[in-house]
């Protein structure tokens, strides 16, 4: 039987000053605090024999996540060279991508353009659907492809491997939303929920152990390494 680990990352704080929801637009990097914060988290990998070899990283096509996932790739890229493995390049997949979000472009609170004027109001409707853009439901669908995919592609061990049980682990930095909507719907199946109560903090690892061969959900680990970042 083959397994396979994978850290799920959600990237760092982002640098916005005006509070603009800023959901797939291109331009919004990581802030200075964010920036720590992936470093931070990509220590904690390192520090940590499975993640530490790593077989792979993957990422969301946006700014904010391949920033985080450079931080990451940094740190166990060092390690790799010291101990004389191949470095490891950085994957990107559209299915990581930040949930589709009709507010975008908007601001949080008072003026023009806030979620409560032109309308906007009418989208807020059904929190658990969401009636303001891609639902939870698409979102957790595009992950467990892109999570079932990939076991897919690791399934077979290497022919010189004598253990019953080979595992590898795989490093993929995505948003807040698909990765708790994977959460969801690999643990009880319903990917809709209360966005106000998801467990997955800015630069927190959610790690699946996986069975390839069957994609069985084996284990289920939260790490949040830059809670104390500031």
């Amino acid at each position: 039987m083959t397994y396979t680990t994978i850290h799920f990352v959600r990237h760092g704080e982002v640098y916005n000053p005006d509070h603009v929801l800023y959901e797939r637009l291109p331009g919004y990097h990581l802030s200075d605090r964010g920036r720590s914060m992936a470093r931070r988290t990509a220590r904690y990998l390192a520090a940590n024999a499975g993640p530490a070899h790593a077989i792979a990283v993957y990422s969301s096509p946006l700014e904010r996540a391949q920033e985080t996932a450079g931080c990451i790739l940094d740190a166990l890229n060092e390690l790799r060279e010291v101990e004389g493995e191949p470095q490891l390049e950085l994957h990107t997949d559209e299915r990581l991508i930040e949930a589709g979000n009709e507010f975008r472009g908007t601001t949080v609170g008072k003026g023009d353009g806030s979620l409560w004027r032109h309308g906007h109001w009418r989208l807020i409707g059904n929190p658990y659907k969401p009636s303001w853009g891609e639902s939870y439901r698409h979102i957790a669908e595009r992950m467990v492809d892109f999570t079932y995919d990939l076991l897919d592609s690791l399934s077979d061990p290497p022919h010189d491997s004598s253990p019953a049980f080979f595992g590898k682990d795989v490093i993929v930095v995505s948003h807040e939303s698909p990765i708790w909507c994977l959460r969801r719907a690999l643990e009880i199946g319903k990917p809709e929920h209360n966005m106000l109560r998801r467990q997955t903090a800015l630069a927190s690892v959610t790690s699946f152990t996986f069975e390839n061969e069957t994609h069985r959900l084996l284990g289920l680990a939260y790490a949040d390494p830059a809670k104390h970042v500031k």
